[in-house]
C-alpha cells in the first residue's frame, strides 16, 4: 500500500467516526463501499515492500544517531588461566608401630585390671573397717550398762572407799566414801552412722578429814601446782615478813577428790583407749584396750578397783 492509499484510508476512518459522533444518517451504500475499500487494500499489501522500507529507515536511524554496531566497545573479559590441581607428592611415611602385649593384654586392659583389684581391696577394706566400728560400738554399749548400773547401786550405799593416795613430798590422803556418781555415753554424727564413741565414768568421794600442810620458799609454788593438777580443793594462807616477802604458806586442803574414768573408742586403730584421774592413784594412767577383751569378768573387776579393792584390772584388760 503507497503512502497516497494510507492518506485516503484514514481521512475515510475519520470521516466515519465524524459521522457517528455526528450522528449524520448512516448510508449502507457508502458502508459497504468502505468495507469493499478496505478489502481490496489489504489484498494488495506487500510485505516484502514493506520490510525492505522498514530497513532502509533503521539504516538511516542508525547513521544519524551513531549507533553502529562496528563503533559499540568490546567487552573486555580477563583471561583466566586454567588452574592446575596441586600435586602431592605422597611421603612413604611408616605408621606408628603399635604395642603389642606379649601377655595379649593391652594398656586399658592392664589399668581396668589394677583398677578393679584397687576397688576390691578398698571395698574389703571397708567392710573390715565397718565389722570393727560395730564391735566397738556393743562394746561401748556393754561397759555404758554396766557402769550406769554400778553407779546407781553405789549412789544409794555411799560406801567406803579404802584407797590411800600418796603425793609426791610423801604426804597421804585418805578415809574417803562415796559421795555421787555418774555414768554417760556420746554417739557420732547420725551422717557418720551414730556409733558410740565415748563413756565417761565419774564420782566424788568425800572425807571429813582435813588436811593442814605448810611450805617454805620454793616449796610454795612446787606444792601448789601439784594440788591444782590433782584436782583437790584446798585453802591457802601467806605468811609475810617485814619487807612482804612471804616466808611460809599454809595450805588446808579439803579431802574431796573427784574421779574420772572415760572409754573412747579409735575407730582407726580398732581399739578402745581407757583413761582415768585419781583412781588408783593421783595422776592419770591410759591403757589400749581390744574391743573383745571387755566382758563381763573385767567390768566386774573395775568395779572392784573404783571401790579400792583389790583387783585384776589391768591383767584384764591386755588380754
Amino acid at each position: 500500500m503507497t503512502t497516497p492509499d494510507k492518506k485516503q484510508t484514514a481521512s475515510a476512518i475519520r470521516d466515519a467516526i465524524r459521522e457517528k459522533h455526528v450522528r449524520k444518517p448512516v448510508d449502507l451504500a457508502d458502508i459497504d463501499a468502505l468495507e469493499a475499500s478496505l478489502l481490496a487494500d489489504i489484498e494488495a499489501f506487500d510485505f516484502d515492500a514493506a520490510e525492505r522500507l522498514a530497513r532502509r529507515e533503521q539504516m538511516a536511524s542508525e547513521v544519524a544517531g551513531m549507533h553502529s554496531a562496528d563503533l559499540a566497545f568490546p567487552e573486555i573479559v580477563p583471561v583466566i588461566p586454567p588452574c592446575k590441581p596441586a600435586v602431592v607428592e605422597v611421603q612413604n611415611v611408616p605408621p606408628p608401630i603399635a604395642e603389642v602385649p606379649k601377655d595379649g593384654i593391652g594398656l586399658l586392659g592392664k589399668l581396668r585390671y589394677q583398677a578393679e583389684l584397687q576397688q576390691r581391696d578398698e571395698n574389703s577394706a571397708q567392710l573390715q573397717r565397718t565389722e570393727s566400728n560395730k564391735i566397738i560400738d556393743q562394746s561401748l554399749k556393754h561397759v555404758f550398762f554396766y557402769l550406769h548400773d554400778l553407779v546407781q547401786q553405789l549412789n544409794i550405799l555411799k560406801p567406803g572407799i579404802p584407797r590411800v593416795y600418796s603425793m609426791p613430798d610423801g604426804l597421804t590422803l585418805g578415809g574417803f566414801a562415796w559421795q555421787e556418781g555418774f555414768a554417760d555415753y556420746r554417739t557420732q554424727a547420725q551422717s557418720a552412722g551414730a556409733l558410740v564413741e565415748l563413756v565417761s565414768f565419774s564420782t566424788q568421794i568425800f572425807s571429813p578429814a582435813c588436811l593442814v600442810v605448810e611450805r617454805e620458799g620454793p616449796g610454795v609454788e612446787r606444792f601448789r601446782r601439784a594440788l591444782f593438777d590433782f584436782g583437790l580443793q584446798f585453802s591457802c594462807k601467806d605468811f609475810k615478813n617485814e619487807r612482804q616477802f612471804i616466808e611460809r604458806t599454809e595450805f588446808q586442803i579439803t579431802n574431796q577428790l573427784s574421779v574420772n574414768a572415760r572409754w573412747k573408742a579409735d575407730f582407726e586403730r580398732g581399739l578402745i583407749i581407757f583413761d582415768a584421774r585419781n583412781l588408783e592413784r593421783l595422776g592419770p594412767p591410759e591403757l589400749n584396750i581390744r574391743p573383745a577383751a571387755i566382758d563381763y569378768p573385767l567390768l566386774e573387776e573395775f568395779g572392784r578397783l573404783v571401790l579400792g579393792q583389790s583387783n585384776r584390772f589391768r591383767e584384764f584388760s591386755k588380754r
